[in-house]
């Protein structure tokens, strides 16, 4: 994510594929949002601080996912403006309002919101506000296991702005989202929105989910052979089943499904479930959903 902070991001990397044979229990594959294991750094050469964990590694999921952080942006920090030219990266925030820069152009966008941004684009963020801004970012390769940064040492502090965005926003909104009964053969009636299609992305980068859960309603338990996704929990609490085992999730964790296991989410809580699905495939534009369990011979 950061040129200076690679060692972090490939020590951490490590780290999680030494891990990795001692996670064999859902509850110990789920990226908890801890405050406390933040880590200060500069991020592309950018005018200030953030602070960030490692919440869900490349080694959660097969596919060609490089990382997914948890951040704050520090009051006058961000991201330095840069280019991948091999992968692709969205910023999102989730509360206040941060100045997003696609190409060169910048506008203030307030949250919950996202910026796709595809292989070969440029982008920046930047927090000129005094409070911290909750963010995360996330990170897919082309090739998997390989990650790529040019710096263009511009911190974007002071950059003129467009009062409307000329590039591509993602907006988290509940008043978006349409009513679907027994989604995946689910309880009640979920809300659901597709942020995020295929056609947004050059890489396997499928899509971004915005579903909304009422209590004592589910999505029911289904499974994809071609995409692995995220749950990342927005708000609320509620249980997440992926294969034989069940968990509690509360705000701020993040729940890696690998290929072909069965996952289904209730909301055992009595107030409202708010999950954010990123999808990854293996080949792009192959999308897939099968309910149930896999046939057993």
């Amino acid at each position: 994510m950061r040129t200076c902070c690679l060692s972090f991001l490939l020590a951490a990397s490590a780290l999680g594929a030494q891990n990795l044979a001692a996670q064999t229990t859902l509850a110990s594959r789920i990226g908890h949002t801890d405050p406390g294991k933040y880590k200060h750094s500069r991020s592309h050469n950018s005018a200030g601080d953030m602070a960030c964990e490692l919440l869900v590694p490349p080694t959660a999921l097969n596919i060609n996912l490089n990382f997914m952080h948890r951040c704050q942006i520090m009051p006058g920090g961000g991201v330095g403006h840069h280019f991948h030219n091999t992968t692709e990266e969205m910023f999102i925030i989730f509360d206040g309002q941060a100045e997003f820069t696609i190409d060169g152009r910048t506008s203030t966008l307030k949250g919950t919101v996202g910026a796709p941004v595809r292989m070969g684009h440029s982008h920046a963020i930047y927090n000129p506000s005094d409070k911290p801004v909750e963010f995360m970012n996330i990170n897919v390769a082309s090739i998997k296991g390989h990650y790529d940064a040019f710096n263009l040492d511009d911190a974007r502090v002071g950059a003129p702005k467009d009062a409307t965005p000329v590039f591509m926003t993602m907006r988290l909104d509940k008043a978006l989202l349409t009513p679907i009964k027994n989604y995946n053969g689910g309880e009640g009636t979920v809300r659901y929105r597709r942020a995020l299609d295929p056609d947004v992305f050059l890489t396997n980068w499928a899509y971004v989910d915005h579903l909304l859960i009422p209590s004592g309603a589910s999505e029911g338990l289904h499974r994809h052979r071609g995409v692995e996704e995220i749950y990342y929990v927005l708000n609320g609490e509620g249980q997440v089943r992926v294969n034989d085992e069940t968990a509690e999730i509360h705000k701020g964790d993040a729940v890696p499904v690998r290929l072909n296991e069965p996952h289904s989410f209730t909301n055992n809580s009595n107030g409202d479930l708010e999950l954010m699905v990123v999808g990854i495939s293996t080949q792009k534009n192959v999308l897939d959903t099968e309910l149930g369990v896999p046939a057993t011979h």
